[in-house]
């Protein structure tokens, strides 16, 4: 049994639920997003609560279940508070700027990599070695850090890349000299 998916969404008062078959479209302050249930699953709003139901109890139906409620719940979520996802620079020269839209990163490398913002993502820089991506759907800002994470990730000789905030790079001893 899924303890996951069993629980119900609240759903805060500033935010309108529609449900048109299998598609969830939630909007608040002018900020729409749609999301498609897995094929089967029912979504029931009862009294400012969403709940979802599964069509069978097999093992594919339970899998997706929670994961459903989760996607669904981070909806909500994100249109509350957002995501934000924070990288760092790493390496001598190293740094990044925002031009217009579009980020500008210089990593060691003959001339500028830019990278161009999707919809839905702003990128902030508040220092020349700090990338800050905030959005309101959980998996496009976690696709676009991992996308900037890797036009240089972290190598783990001298530790230098574009790492997240907090991670934490296994160093190597490199080569010694009998």
């Amino acid at each position: 049994m899924s303890r996951v998916g069993k629980k119900v969404i609240e759903v805060p008062a500033a935010v309108k639920v529609e449900i048109i078959g299998r598609q969830v479209k939630i909007e608040s302050k002018g900020k729409k997003i749609e999301h498609l249930i897995p094929e089967g699953f029912k979504a029931e709003l009862k009294d400012k609560s969403l709940c979802i139901i599964r069509p069978a109890d097999d093992r594919e139906s339970r899998s997706l279940h929670g994961t459903t409620r989760s996607l669904l719940n981070n909806i909500f979520i994100g249109l509350k508070d957002g995501f934000q996802k924070k990288l760092e620079l790493h390496g001598v020269g190293y740094r990044v700027q925002m031009k217009g839209k579009n980020l500008s990163l210089e990593i060691g490398k003959t001339h500028p990599v830019i990278y161009n913002t999707p919809e839905g993502i702003t990128i902030e820089t508040p220092t020349q070695t700090e990338i800050v991506i905030k959005g309101i759907d959980k998996q496009l800002v976690g696709h676009v850090a991992a996308e900037i994470r890797g036009i240089y990730p972290p190598e783990p000789y001298k530790g230098k890349g574009i790492k997240y905030s907090g991670e934490v790079i296994r160093r190597k001893q490199g080569k010694s000299i009998a």
